[in-house]
């Protein structure tokens, strides 16, 4: 798909793939075919020497980047049938969680997600993808529905963090984290959890844990944002990405530190260049995480989860 936004790294591809497809519009009148095919070549290698020595700081602006497929975009390309409910049954709805039973090939899940918005009108109503109490209270509700009907559950996870605002404080912001993960711990069906974009803080946490974690390639998983950690530390955000390197928040890190069971491969150049195939590589991903965690029985499935996430944390000298 054409890239309206690019960023400064992708600045020389994006420029070579214009005069691509600016020679193309003058090969009926010219023979320049091989001349293209030497071009494309050239993009091929430029792109693949890009993306296989991205930054930390580089990859952080991959996953932000605007024309990013968001959880509706791969709920919609993935799965079929989709119903999208609504409501917490306490306080109200939360558009910044989407969810509701879907097809997922042969099976049927119940499929949950953090959506953003892609200007300033969606992105007020999503609120920038942070949600409120009620987000993640209407997220366990659709969850204990899953469980009822036993149904597997698929979380995508794409935050900045939890709305930091006075009124989520007021209605329990961390208390429904924290419930969240405490049901989650316990919910007798297999939970897949997928970082598709930001997953910043405890604002993916309360939608993360899973029997398995897969994380797209270009994504970033950290207890805070490069930006807010710079703030803390160096009192300025002109260090974010000093703070990026050293907070190891990369898809790469967090397998190297078991935070994370797998990394599903994005499209050459990043999702947002073929939403499509993006949303084809981590269907498939997930329908076969789905397969080897429904053969565990209930019992085990659950120490399993408990195990793997108190394990988190240790090492060895």
């Amino acid at each position: 798909m054409a890239v309206q936004n690019f960023l400064d790294f992708e600045k020389p591809v994006i420029e070579l793939e214009q005069k691509i497809a600016d020679m193309r519009k003058m090969s009926d009148q010219l023979d320049i075919s091989n001349e293209i095919n030497k071009l494309e070549i050239k993009v091929n290698d430029l792109r693949k020497n890009i993306f296989e020595n991205l930054t930390p700081w580089q990859i952080v602006q991959l996953a932000r980047h605007p024309e990013r497929p968001y959880a509706l975009d791969y709920i919609y390309l993935m799965t079929d049938n989709f119903v999208e409910l609504h409501g917490d049954r306490h306080f109200g709805d939360d558009n910044a969680v989407v969810g509701g039973f879907a097809n997922l090939g042969d099976q049927s899940v119940m499929i949950i997600g953090q959506q953003k918005g892609r200007d300033t009108k969606s992105n007020i109503y999503r609120n920038f993808g942070m949600p409120n109490p009620e987000g993640y209270r209407k997220a366990l509700r659709l969850m204990k529905l899953a469980e009822k009907f036993n149904k597997p559950v698929v979380t995508l996870i794409d935050t900045p963090g939890a709305y930091p605002g006075i009124e989520a404080e007021e209605r329990g912001q961390a208390e429904a984290i924290a419930r969240n993960l405490f049901e989650m711990s316990k919910l007798q069906v297999p939970i897949i959890v997928s970082v598709i974009g930001e997953g910043a803080s405890g604002g993916a946490l309360g939608l993360g844990v899973g029997d398995k974690i897969l994380m797209l390639q270009y994504c970033w998983y950290s207890v805070i944002s490069p930006e807010s950690c710079s703030s803390i530390l160096w009192r300025s955000w002109d260090f974010k990405e000093q703070a990026a390197d050293a907070l190891k928040l990369t898809s790469k890190d967090m397998l190297r530190l078991k935070v994370i069971d797998k990394i599903v491969e994005e499209p050459v150049g990043g999702a947002h260049r073929n939403h499509v195939e993006a949303a084809e590589l981590l269907k498939k991903a997930i329908i076969e995480e789905i397969g080897i965690v429904s053969k565990i029985k209930k019992d085990k499935l659950l120490d399993s989860r408990i195990k793997k996430f108190g394990d988190m944390g240790f090492w060895k000298d």
